[in-house]
């Protein structure tokens, strides 16, 4: 067709065509992550609908829609409760104590990994490193308990070296924090390295022989080279890991705690499962959960800002 003596050009397919062509060619492709976005739809988005059950009073017999709207009168019960101080410290502690332990331990070890010179020995350390995290929470609390029982290893080591009497360790609130770390650092470190030794083989090679002949020494190749290196991912992981900082292993405290302890053990999960489930108080609970998701994702908003705002070098969520 010729228009003022030039030919026109059959007009361009929409975007709305092109894209479903291209899902037409990578329908395969497409059929395999079906189950993945089933799961997370079923899993995730779907049970937001039963938030609402956090501002009712929630009547099984009625169900969600016929139970009676009631505000933000949980919320102000929890804040009115004389537990919640004694929750919202322990919860805060317990996972910034974990944060301040976790996060950079794995961070050291794979830079100690990627400095060992034989190839084996690196590949020996790294699977040996990993195993602990195949093993579940309830044989690693029960591992812990028999190590740390009155007549357990840590005791009569303890009692053969100081001739102490034997120290009953889940019995001591003071020691609840350190037992749950301590065993979580065990458990995960080896894991949570394999992203930063991922990012450790992308640094140039070529980076580290410039800096060998000009001299630098291997902490200084560490301190200029390998950690600036990883340091944006580093930074995302942070972001990340203070955003479920308040989301501790439920299971495991639960199996760790007992009431003597519950000074320093009880958090928000282990207290939301006794009302919600011993006591059927389901809106209460939920009410609860849903104000620590808010306080979580504040924390990652903050974080986020706070990193966007020291360096304009390092990365961010958004």
């Amino acid at each position: 067709m010729f228009i003022n003596g030039t030919v026109r050009q059959p007009r361009a397919r929409s975007r709305l065509q092109r894209a479903w062509l291209t899902c037409i060619k990578q329908r395969w492709l497409l059929l395999m992550i079906v189950p993945a976005v089933a799961t997370l739809v079923l899993f995730h988005y779907y049970p937001i609908y039963g938030l609402q059950i956090a501002f009712k009073n929630y009547n099984m017999g009625l169900g969600i829609w016929g139970s009676k709207w009631v505000g933000f009168k949980w919320f102000t019960s929890f804040l009115k409760s004389p537990y919640a101080p004694r929750l919202l410290r322990n919860t805060l502690l317990l996972g910034l104590y974990s944060l301040m332990w976790s996060f950079p331990l794995p961070i050291i070890f794979s830079i100690m990994v990627n400095e060992l010179r034989s190839n084996k020995l690196k590949r020996s350390v790294q699977t040996i490193s990993y195993l602990p995290h195949f093993i579940s929470s309830v044989v690693v609390v029960g591992l812990v308990k028999e190590l740390f029982a009155s007549d357990g290893i840590v005791n009569a080591a303890l009692t053969k070296a100081f001739h102490i009497t034997p120290i009953m360790f889940f019995t001591m609130p003071s020691m609840f924090r350190s037992l749950f770390i301590g065993s979580g650092i065990w458990q995960e470190m080896g894991w949570s390295s394999i992203i930063f030794l991922a990012a450790l083989t992308n640094v140039d090679v070529e980076l580290y022989e410039a800096a060998y002949i000009d001299g630098a020494t291997r902490w200084q190749r560490i301190k200029f080279i390998t950690f600036p290196s990883i340091l944006p991912t580093v930074t995302i992981l942070l972001i990340l890991n203070v955003g479920k900082m308040l989301s501790m292993d439920f299971q495991k405290v639960l199996l760790m705690y007992n009431e003597q302890i519950y000074e320093t053990a009880d958090i928000i999960s282990t207290y939301t499962y006794r009302e919600g489930i011993d006591r059927m108080r389901y809106s209460y609970s939920a009410a609860v959960d849903l104000f620590m998701s808010v306080v979580s994702f504040v924390f990652l908003i903050m974080t986020n800002t706070i990193v966007k705002r020291l360096s304009d070098n390092a990365s961010s969520l958004w």
